[in-house]
């Protein structure tokens, strides 16, 4: 159930039942040549929104533009600023805690959101500490990268063995062509194992990863796949989100 597309009165029936509310959170940045920019968003969105159908929960706007200040060297790619991203996801808690939220899980598509993900969540519960509400229901956010989901890691070894790299991996850009067939691009990728290594700035990563990619080949990706992964992601998350918002 997508917030969206619910009217007020659907919400607040729904509140009368759950005070917990799924929020995908990604990113708007390169994926090496063949993946799509809108990825992580992508990914993160459509594991949401699975988890949602099967769990009944609703499901909040995606949050899909993150912080990936590092892929600025590539055309098409976007950030928030760490300060901006943490203000972004309270204003988004706190106007659904104005209505009776509580409870909010985040599904992430991107590994550069994970810090400053847990940073907003600190600052959120900083204010709930210092607002003198006494006993009255603490708010209690969560996070969960969709790859993480239970089976995820043994599955993505049994397609791409040490080829799955930690960017523009072939497992999310199968997912993405699972979702989008039209948008696909097949292609062999040179070499076709990217390397691997730290990096600071944009400027650094464009030098030392010329073509996007870390550790990876999603020369190896295919829509077969992606579906596989997809539906993985939502069977763990659903579970694991079903016993988070009934504790």
């Amino acid at each position: 159930m997508q917030l969206h597309l619910q009217t007020w009165p659907d919400v607040e029936r729904y509140l009368l039942r759950s005070q917990s509310i799924i929020i995908p959170i990604g990113s708007t940045e390169q994926h090496g040549p063949n993946g799509l920019i809108g990825t992580d968003a992508l990914c993160a969105e459509a594991v949401a929104r699975g988890v949602g159908e099967k769990a009944e929960a609703l499901v909040a706007p995606t949050i899909s533009v993150g912080m990936a200040q590092h892929h600025l060297g590539f055309p098409g790619s976007m950030t928030l600023s760490p300060t901006t991203l943490i203000a972004v996801i309270k204003d988004w808690v706190f106007s659904l805690s104005r209505h009776g939220f509580r409870r909010f899980y985040f599904i992430n598509g991107h590994g550069g959101n994970i810090a400053t993900v847990t940073a907003a969540f600190s600052e959120i519960y900083t204010v709930s500490s210092m607002d003198g509400a006494g006993n009255q229901a603490s708010l209690q956010c969560r996070l969960r990268n969709w790859w993480q989901a239970d089976g995820i890691s043994a599955l993505s070894r049994e397609l791409y063995g040490s080829s799955e790299g930690s960017h523009a991996t072939p497992s999310e850009v199968s997912m993405t062509w699972h979702l989008f067939p039209e948008a696909a691009r097949p292609m062999r990728l040179d070499p076709e194992v990217a390397p691997n290594g730290e990096f600071a700035d944009a400027a650094d990563y464009r030098r030392r990863f010329p073509d996007g990619r870390i550790g990876s080949n999603p020369g190896l990706a295919t829509g077969e796949a992606g579906k596989r992964l997809l539906d993985l992601a939502v069977a763990g998350l659903t579970s694991d989100y079903k016993r988070w918002a009934a504790a």
